[in-house]
């Protein structure tokens, strides 16, 4: 079983806080769309035939393509792969781009998941953010999505928010747990170098959250989320009972996956491989048949520590055996001797064949998978 992913990098203007390769030059659609789905040709072996279980339409904004521009990647990934009848399906959506006509065209796509940028419902942060949307514009989002018949809702949120305080935390949070979503990811503000953020804590015109606020912000989220039925699946990720997100979920099983579109990644089981960043060079690099990537071919070390960092972030944890068949004798001693005086201090624990976190673990997780990782 594998997944695809498409890259949509358009949006109608950037949040201060993105850095993921995004453009709002909205006029390029229809080539970028020809040389989405020639990629997609192209790289039709990459995954050797597997069964497609997952598709996954990220960006940028999906949400900003127009039936048609739906139809043309869904048509071609349909003709060219083998497509699960219960396959997840999921497309990104901002908000207000769910207006009432464009939810009704999404019934007519194979998409059965909304994963909306919902990110709070704090009007003045909301704006801060450069969010297009309005906190009622979300919440009357996501029930139009529901009373179109979408039964697999995820929402986006983000904690460690410029004048974020508890309080604020917790509105958010009944707020997102009063619309009952099935699957809530919910991730620390992080300022990326580079973003419109970054520059304006630089200037100290915004504050980043400290560490003792961002722990009981992260508490705070497990608390209420398990307390409402949530599954912490992941350090990010809540469920309800059976409906985790089965795309992300391959990212942390090692499943292969096919990645289309300008920075896309791709991952075969040996070789990681990612597209160019960059619009123009993606699109010429597919008109001529050429696609412009890198390609790293993973060592046994490479390929270790890639399991230590997907795998522990689960609540599964590591299989121990798995380690042990897949990555050899040295590799296992060497992982449960790093992992020994976590074990100890009742941050890591052995739950049968698996070595996961502790509900401790998880505040320190970073630290931990850290020291597990193979150095030379």
């Amino acid at each position: 079983m594998a997944g695809i992913y498409i890259h949509i990098p358009f949006c109608k203007r950037r949040c201060i806080y993105c850095d993921f390769f995004s453009t709002t030059q909205s006029e390029k659609k229809p080539t970028y769309i020809h040389a989405l789905c020639q990629e997609l040709e192209i790289r039709k072996d990459y995954l050797q035939g597997e069964d497609i279980e997952t598709i996954y339409l990220g960006g940028g904004t999906p949400s900003q393509l127009s039936l048609e521009e739906l139809e043309s990647i869904f048509t071609t990934i349909y003709n060219i792969y083998k497509v699960k009848e219960d396959a997840e399906i999921t497309l990104e959506a901002n908000p207000d781009d769910l207006a009432p006509e464009y939810v009704a065209m999404l019934r007519q796509l194979p998409v059965n998941r909304i994963s909306m940028g919902i990110q709070t419902f704090q009007e003045d942060i909301v704006k801060l953010l450069h969010r297009r949307h309005t906190a009622q514009q979300a919440i009357e989002a996501f029930q139009r999505c529901r009373n179109a018949g979408f039964q697999n809702i995820s929402i986006d949120l983000i904690y460690g928010l410029p004048n974020e305080t508890l309080e604020t935390w917790r509105e958010d949070l009944k707020k997102a747990l009063s619309l009952y979503p099935e699957h809530i990811s919910a991730y620390h503000l992080i300022y990326e170098e580079g973003t419109a953020l970054w520059n304006l804590r630089e200037q100290h015109q915004v504050e980043e959250a400290d560490e003792e606020l961002s722990v009981t912000l992260f508490k705070t989220l497990i608390d209420k989320l398990t307390q409402a039925g949530y599954q912490h699946y992941e350090i990010s990720n809540f469920c309800l009972p059976g409906l985790h997100s089965r795309h992300n979920s391959s990212y942390w099983t090692g499943k292969k996956y096919l990645g289309c579109g300008p920075s896309a990644h791709s991952f075969n089981g040996l070789s990681r491989q990612w597209n160019v960043t960059s619009l123009e060079a993606y699109i010429n690099g597919m008109s001529l048949g050429k696609p412009d990537y890198e390609i790293e071919e993973l060592d046994l070390y490479t390929r270790y520590n890639d399991f230590v960092i997907t795998s522990i972030r689960t609540c599964r944890g590591m299989s121990l055996s798995h380690l042990h068949t897949e990555y050899g004798e040295e590799l296992y001693r060497y992982c449960l001797r790093m992992a020994k005086s976590y074990l100890e201090q009742g941050l890591l624990e052995k739950k049968g064949d698996n070595l996961k976190l502790t509900p401790k673990g998880i505040f320190i997780s970073d630290g931990i998978m850290s020291d597990l990782l193979w150095v030379e």
